[in-house]
């Protein structure tokens, strides 16, 4: 019986292992953990965080779904896109943010890509965006020419993690950060391409003015199946396109 007991508990640990979630981050000097999918639901109370719930490590593949916004689980009836209760920050414009992922596995090869989006009302804790064009590109990293490193190659070593910059030109205030890995491993077909998002919350500040580009895109709704960089075969050796809109700089 011991011996059941430890091998069904070895399997869920390899389970919740199998992919991953931004385990942390630190935002201007400050460390704040996040969201634990495995851990803060079953909390009472359960934890204040920056980080907006997702519904576990596995992926989203259905690029309809508001799901592929912040993470959830529509279909199973876990949102993941709700607000968050808490916003990180103040932290100056062109601030760096270092997220690090729980330990990501080497098969899963793809690009990091992050985004922004004003809350309206300067207030992220009750801002859900829903299919609004409201997020800019802020960062991306793909595949280093047809080498076998990625965006995501740093978070296959422990304690490895991502950074992106706060624009310096971005006008005060409170804004979602949606971060995410496109995961590529079964991409030669649609839908084989296996998202990752996560949103966490920030306040900054600056004399900045910019609202970020004239034209911003909705989430879901910012990507096709068609993209190249959506369906794409990662064992070949051809260069990537990296999917969504031009990044945004100051």
């Amino acid at each position: 019986m011991f011996l059941q007991t430890v091998s069904i508990l070895s399997a869920l640990a390899a389970t919740v292992s199998a992919h991953g979630y931004v385990d942390n981050a630190t935002i201007g000097g400050a460390f704040y953990e996040g969201y634990q999918p495995y851990l803060d639901p079953y909390m009472s109370p359960i934890p204040s965080r920056i980080f907006r719930p997702v519904q576990g490590n596995g992926p989203v593949q259905d690029l309809t779904l508001i799901d592929l916004q912040c993470g959830g689980y529509t279909a199973g009836g876990i949102s993941g896109s709700s607000p968050a209760n808490l916003t990180a920050g103040p932290v100056a414009a062109g601030s760096e943010v270092s997220l690090r992922w729980t330990l990501w596995p080497d098969s899963h090869v793809g690009p990091v890509i992050t985004y922004m989006a004003r809350c309206a009302n300067d207030n992220c804790t009750t801002y859900l965006p829903g299919t609004d064009a409201v997020w800019f590109k802020i960062q991306e990293a793909g595949r280093t020419g047809t080498t076998n490193v990625w965006g995501d190659t740093p978070l296959m070593t422990a304690g490895n993690s991502i950074t992106y910059t706060i624009p310096s030109c971005l006008a005060a205030g409170s804004y979602i950060v949606r971060h995410e890995i496109i995961a590529l491993h079964a991409a030669y077909t649609y839908p084989g391409a296996q998202f990752y998002p996560s949103c966490h919350q920030i306040k900054i500040t600056g004399s900045g003015t910019s609202t970020g580009p004239a034209s911003k895109v909705a989430i879901p709704g910012v990507y096709s199946g068609s993209d190249p960089g959506i369906t794409y075969d990662a064992y070949q050796a051809t260069t990537y396109t990296i999917p969504g809109p031009t990044l945004f700089t100051c």
